[in-house]
């Protein structure tokens, strides 16, 4: 009975630690799906620009000895001026209707934006300011790592904004205008192109606090990370459903507690096949994701 009760608390522990981190992988997940229910576009891009602004952060924290939180403001605000660029370059100027051209030009952009990380810090892991890392709260014969629930809470907190200026706010409302029918929102005096630039930075802030995040629960920042996160914030996006927030919220923990499980029963070697076929089953058996909407094939 001692060793069937070790286990149980060893899964649902392994299961409550994966979900705090999936926090993560949710509001990555949130970044592809905004840009996607804007334009209509995968934004490839965007995992790399959150990555690129928390390494403005720890360069930050380097120079000028910066706390960690100001680490993760200035974070923020580096993946969102990323993001902006990105919107220019691989977006503004590039048909609507040419689908084909905007992915391959943020592919390009992704690989373009890791190389430079790649050359700026020679390939080399950095070590990341963590908050709370040594702190543990007990609850009974479960364990919470501080620095996970502050990653968590940070990641909580950022949807809610998000979600605030989506529903609460005049750009919410240019947004869920353009994306459902642009040519209705110009006649109605919307600057698209505007509109889509903020949606670029508005998730590139959020993409920081992902990537910086990320980076703190690990204590490791590196280039490695780039490839990973991007399928990660794929696989939340279809899971979820393309163009659902919520879906990309409950997709991205759900990703979270699962990866977590895989790893302690297979390993780290075998963790991210499982959750590429985890991809797979959604694929073939709920191919619109937890929230979206069937998928019209005429």
């Amino acid at each position: 009975m001692g060793d069937f009760w070790f286990e149980f608390v060893e899964i649902t522990q392994t299961i409550g630690d994966g979900l705090l981190f999936g926090a993560t992988y949710a509001l990555i997940g949130i970044g592809f799906t905004l840009i996607f229910g804007a334009m209509g576009k995968l934004n490839m891009t965007y995992a790399a620009a959150s990555l690129a602004g928390a390494y403005v952060g720890l360069a930050a924290f380097t120079l000028v000895n910066a706390s960690a939180l100001v680490v993760f403001l200035v974070s923020a605000l580096a993946s969102g001026l990323v993001g902006f660029i990105v919107y220019v370059a691989c977006f503004r100027f590039i048909p609507i209707d040419n689908h084909l051209a905007a992915l391959m030009a943020s592919i390009g952009a992704l690989f373009f934006i890791d190389e430079i990380i790649v050359h700026a810090t020679d390939g080399s892991p950095l070590t990341f300011p963590a908050m709370f890392d040594d702190v543990m709260l007990e609850l009974g014969s479960y364990g919470i790592r501080g620095d996970l629930l502050f990653v968590f809470a940070v990641c909580i907190a950022g949807t809610f904004g998000l979600l605030y200026v989506l529903y609460r706010s005049r750009l919410g409302l240019a947004t869920r205008a353009v994306s459902q029918q642009d040519v209705a929102a110009r006649l109605c005096g919307i600057d698209v192109h505007r509109t889509n630039a903020v949606t670029f930075v508005l998730a590139g802030l959020l993409g920081g606090i992902a990537g910086s995040m990320t980076a703190a629960a690990v204590g490791v920042l590196s280039p490695l990370i780039t490839v990973p996160l991007t399928i990660k914030g794929l696989i939340v996006t279809v899971i979820g459903g393309l163009g659902s927030i919520p879906g990309a919220i409950a997709a991205g923990l759900l990703v979270g507690g699962l990866e977590n499980v895989f790893l302690y029963f297979r390993g780290v070697n075998e963790r991210d096949m499982y959750v590429l076929l985890l991809l797979f089953v959604f694929l073939i058996f709920r191919p619109h994701g937890i929230f979206g909407s069937a998928i019209d094939r005429d």
